[in-house]
């Protein structure tokens, strides 16, 4: 296992480039993002240790980090002013832009992945959803339903101009940006919801994670009952995220302190628990260019590279 320390910053969201396999974007805030400052930590995993490429300060917590899918050097935050800034890590200064329309803290930043699209959507404790074409540097569209906190927005891998949100309301919903509007809203939990994402091999196939200790996958086409429900942490779930690839592999991270990595087609569904960290994980993601590798970041300012033994056994 691989980690970098960032003393007096606490990590939130951690993302791999989609061009560089050793590359790893981390969002990070000073006193656990209560008060304080924000930075970007750009981050290369080498064959032994983790270094520090660069960092960019804001003046405000950084809460989320997603890469451009279309420049290598761009990448956006959301930060805990309500903004989101776009940064380009081969300009000395770093930011480019500020996008200003949030009124209250943004917590969930994502790029679009389809073709064609070429937009960031973002959810905010507004209780609203925006989504901005980062080159025009334009709000796009702000819809509006949820009646909570939003947590987390994330594109369909599948299927252009559609996002999922997930809410402090306990709905999952997924959005028509063309239309403007809610497809569906889906009462998932009766507890916050805190992350959601999509199956990378199946557009109708969720994954919801929330504050009742639950994952949940979904199918959209009948959203009666859960696929499948996975119990095992102790405390929040803070993140999800579907295996690149395999179809129903997940990962999970929790205010627990652990990972968790399960298969929901498996009778017993939890496939390992990692515990190599001392504070809440907050961040977590799968490498899309180096297999089964995964990267999460904590409250206790590390950033942690590592292969579980659950997927090299795959």
């Amino acid at each position: 296992m691989k980690s970098f320390k960032c003393p007096g910053r606490h990590g939130y969201a951690v993302e791999i480039s989609p061009f560089l396999p050793s590359t790893i974007a981390c969002a990070s805030s000073q006193y656990y993002g209560i008060a304080g400052c924000g930075t970007l930590l750009v981050l290369e995993q080498r064959e032994a240790d983790v270094s520090l490429v660069k960092s960019f300060d804001w003046n405000d917590g950084l809460f989320d980090v997603t890469w451009s899918e279309n420049n290598e050097h761009v990448l956006v935050t959301g930060g805990g002013d309500g903004s989101l800034q776009i940064w380009d890590t081969a300009n000395p200064q770093g930011l480019l832009q500020v996008l200003k329309g949030h009124t209250q803290e943004v917590y969930s930043v994502d790029w679009s992945q389809t073709r064609g699209d070429n937009l960031v959507v973002s959810g905010s404790w507004d209780h609203t959803a925006k989504v901005w074409d980062p080159e025009r540097c334009q709000l796009v569209s702000s819809l509006q339903g949820h009646e909570g906190v939003i947590y987390s927005t994330i594109w369909s891998p599948h299927i252009p101009a559609c996002f999922a949100s997930a809410s402090g309301d306990g709905t999952l919903r997924v959005w028509d940006v063309k239309a403007g509007s809610c497809r569906l809203a889906i009462p998932a939990h009766k507890a916050e919801i805190l992350s959601c994402d999509w199956c990378k091999y199946d557009q109708n196939v969720l994954v919801t994670g929330a504050v009742d200790c639950s994952l949940r996958v979904w199918d959209v086409r009948n959203v009666r009952h859960p696929v499948a429900q996975m119990m095992g942490h102790s405390y929040a779930i803070r993140r999800v995220k579907f295996s690149p690839f395999y179809k129903t592999v997940l990962a999970s991270c929790s205010y627990d302190f652990t990972v968790r990595f399960w298969d929901y087609s498996k009778n017993q569904t939890l496939l390992e628990t990692l515990e190599h960290h001392s504070e809440f994980v907050c961040g977590l993601d799968f490498n899309l260019h180096i297999p089964n590798q995964v990267v999460d970041c904590s409250w206790d300012e590390t950033v942690k590279v590592f292969t579980p033994s659950c997927l090299a056994a795959l």
